[in-house]
């Protein structure tokens, strides 16, 4: 079953490196999920049970204190606009991401991914194995394509939360690590429990 499985992924993966449109038209490779960095496949094991859950906790807590014109999303591939069309990608699956309801209609009218550009807040739960990427990498990324708010929940004991906001001249200002109660007014009136 193992070797099946490895064949088909193996069968079925693409041999160049993908455009944000070639990405877009894959179908999943598997178990796991894909990113794609600079055209290049990126794939992760499927999140663990308590990360689903803190995921679907916060997105609850969220959803309701929204403004009628955006969208909350999760798991949902983002093109972070980092390369011309027709050049290797770059495509990131955040955890949540807040959106205008707009930008989800302009998907559905006309396929493709969600545009970075429009994208409010994306967040990420840290994993073991994304601290770094989460904290610096996708930082990087996420600052680059233009994302106003960044937040970033670690379920390390106290869990905690840090949002950063886009400043024009120096990339992402990240404010204090928050623990127990998270509450900002920007992008929006917001309250999260987070423990």
């Amino acid at each position: 079953m193992i070797a099946m499985r490895r064949h088909h992924i193996e069968s079925s993966a693409p041999t160049h490196l993908l455009t944000i449109a070639e990405y877009a038209d894959l179908d999943e490779l598997g178990t796991g999920y894909t990113e794609l960095l600079e055209g290049r496949l990126l794939m992760s094991p499927s999140p663990t049970p308590e990360h689903q859950k803190v995921m679907f906790g916060l997105g609850y807590q969220l959803f309701d204190q929204l403004p009628d014109d955006l969208d909350l999303i999760l798991e949902v591939d983002i093109d972070l606009g980092l390369a011309e069309p027709g050049q290797p990608g770059f495509s990131r699956r955040p955890d949540l991401v807040v959106v205008p309801k707009a930008e989800v209609a302009r998907r559905q009218a006309e396929g493709g991914l969600l545009r970075a550009a429009e994208v409010l807040v994306v967040v990420e739960i840290v994993s073991p194995g994304s601290k770094r990427t989460d904290r610096v990498v996708k930082y990087s990324e996420y600052a680059e394509a233009g994302i106003p708010h960044y937040w970033i929940l670690d379920l390390s004991e106290p869990v905690s939360l840090v949002a950063a906001h886009l400043s024009e001249e120096f990339g992402y200002h990240s404010g204090a690590e928050v623990t127990g109660t998270f509450k900002t007014d920007v992008p929006f009136p917001v309250e999260v429990r987070l423990d």
